[in-house]
């Protein structure tokens, strides 16, 4: 019902100055600064100038002048360098704190978090009406045996279920005492592999590096916003073009049909050529680029094994049947896939009601 997951791997970059909202707007998709209110978490992309995607972080408010980046765990150092190079280029005063190592951080998810999390501060203070979706709190926790741990709590979710990102200083104090004070109240350490697949891929949330790439741009990805932002934005041009065009591919989410097709039960992982079975080849999309899948794990909220992939724009239609080739030899390695979902969208909880809760 409620589990905790080590993210202490999260790239973190405190950025304060006077310019720092004019990089952070110039470089991401989403509006971050203007009137977005202290304590407001905004998820959002950086962007190629052909409309790649090159980045998928969340930025959170902390004040007037001051930002805090997170980033995923392989994507933090070239985060770090786009940032500081548009910084410098263009003379900007905009100090970028890297404090990935000063602060440790602990994923809270369930549907019993808020009540797990609630033996530790009065509730009233984290329901969602008084801690809404996508925004942070600092909180103070009293925890077993007396000990308080003063705490950045972020209400987001790459899981499905409703809880936080909490992030505290790495001193293992501190660490201990809060991992050994939710374990009293039966929360589970999960493993993350949990966080990084198998929940991810129930809601179809995307990851940079693997669903997200610079060779496929964000209306592609299916992650392009409802409306595109006034302000300039790295990639704009291109972005806009590319929202007016139909796309070569499409991100889609699938299933995967059957397990036993070599006599023995087998999990694919990782990335595997998508064959079409009225070809025997795999589709090439209008750029040349060959279908494939991204990612796939077995999905325990489902009980469906779940892939996401790339398909040319004339194959990616719901109800379509493919194939996956994954070691095969002879024969015995082409899995039997079935299109789910084209583009936006998520097998588990399609209403995001969960997150919310």
């Amino acid at each position: 019902s409620v589990g905790m997951i080590n993210l202490s791997h999260f790239p973190i970059m405190d950025i304060k100055g006077p310019d720092a909202e004019r990089m952070l707007e110039y470089l991401s998709v989403a509006k971050v600064g203007g009137n977005t209110p202290e304590g407001k978490v905004i998820y959002t992309n950086f962007l190629d100038e052909d409309g790649g995607v090159h980045a998928d972080l969340t930025i959170s408010r902390l004040g007037n002048d001051s930002y805090r980046v997170v980033t995923g765990g392989a994507d933090g150092n070239r985060d770090w360098v786009t940032l500081r190079n548009y910084r410098d280029d263009n003379g900007l005063n905009a100090d970028i704190n890297i404090r990935t190592h000063d602060i440790a951080t602990l994923g809270l998810w369930g549907p019993k978090a808020v009540e797990a999390l609630g033996n530790f501060i009065d509730p009233n203070e984290i329901d969602i009406k008084n801690f809404p979706f996508v925004s942070a709190k600092n909180l103070t926790l009293n925890l077993s045996g007396g000990k308080k741990v003063h705490v950045w709590a972020v209400r987001i979710s790459y899981v499905g279920e409703s809880g936080w990102e909490i992030y505290f200083n790495n001193n293992k104090d501190d660490g201990l005492a809060l991992y050994d004070s939710l374990l009293e109240v039966g929360v589970v350490p999960v493993g993350i592999e949990t966080y990084a697949n198998s929940r991810r891929l129930e809601k179809s949330f995307r990851l940079q590096g693997a669903d997200l790439e610079t060779e496929y741009t964000a209306i592609e990805a299916a992650i392009q916003r409802p409306l595109v932002k006034e302000a300039d934005f790295h990639g704009k041009a291109a972005h806009l073009a590319q929202r007016e065009e139909d796309p070569c591919a499409i991100l889609c989410t699938m299933t995967l049909d059957d397990l036993n097709v070599s006599g023995k039960t087998r999990y694919p992982v990782g990335i595997a050529p998508i064959i079409d079975p009225a070809t025997g080849e795999v589709p090439i999309d209008c750029k040349g680029r060959r279908a494939y899948t991204t990612g796939m794990s077995y999905c325990p909220s489902l009980k469906k094994f779940v892939v996401m992939g790339y398909l040319p724009k004339e194959i990616a239609i719901q109800g379509k049947s493919l194939l996956i080739e994954y070691f095969n030899e002879d024969g015995d390695g082409l899995y039997p896939i079935t299109v789910q979902i084209v583009g936006k969208g998520s097998l588990y909880d399609p209403g995001n009601e969960r997150v919310r809760a």
